[in-house]
């Protein structure tokens, strides 16, 4: 398939494995139509760049970053910023997959892809098209299990799963007490009917975190 894009389309790399990003500032050089304008580890590093000067008409993301960010709130900054986001990683958990597909990424390419494969995905993602893939079709099947919360309960999870009291909840949010107690016991039976069941403190927190409402814990590598 031949897509037609911008002569030279900028391309933005956000991956906290340096040899990744050399490696793919050496594969897409080498393209008459693409080019590796930033590479940086976070978001956040990547949107200071920009802020600098630094256009980019396409992000390459990948969905577990050093700095514990979750999926969810990544694509939304790049949204927010006006930059599609293309995403690019082992694929080896499936709920941060289906985070990616629900925030409306324009999809997703597997780090053992074949050159081809990724150069296609990026080129369509350029026409606007949506390369969703093996992985993307498997986290849709699997989005059954997702939960659907409405912002005031998803405030109230990402609080009090994080640590916070009742009470301390109450009056950050400014509602009652019995009104935490209530939202908390509505979150708990979500899950459960949605075959993830979060009896525990512990257990929202870890449903949060699988979730993308509070950042994934860093891991020592």
């Amino acid at each position: 398939m031949t897509y037609s894009v911008a002569p030279v389309a900028r391309i933005g790399v956000i991956d906290d494995h340096e040899q990744i990003i050399r490696g793919l500032r050496a594969t897409l050089d080498e393209q008459a139509d693409l080019k590796m304008v930033v590479g940086t580890g976070t978001v956040g590093e990547l949107l200071d760049e920009c802020a600098k000067g630094t256009d980019v008409d396409l992000v390459l993301l990948d969905l577990r970053l050093d700095d514990g960010s979750s999926p969810l709130a990544n694509i939304n900054a790049l949204t927010e910023a006006g930059i599609p986001t293309l995403v690019y990683t082992s694929a080896d958990e499936v709920y941060l997959v289906r985070q990616a597909a629900s925030a409306g990424v324009l999809g997703v390419v597997r780090k053992n892809a074949r050159e081809s494969e990724l150069l296609e995905a990026i080129r369509g993602a350029l026409a606007g098209d949506v390369a969703p893939g093996i992985d993307w079709a498997a986290a849709i099947e699997s989005d059954r299990t997702f939960v659907s919360l409405s912002p005031q309960l998803r405030r109230v999870l990402e609080l009090y799963a994080a640590g916070e009291s009742g009470d301390r909840v109450a009056r950050e949010l400014g509602i009652a007490r019995e009104t935490v107690t209530d939202y908390v016991n509505r979150i708990r039976v979500r899950y459960k009917e949605a075959g993830r069941p979060a009896p525990t403190k512990t257990d929202l927190y870890k449903r949060a975190i699988e979730d993308g409402l509070l950042p994934i814990p860093r891991q020592s590598r």
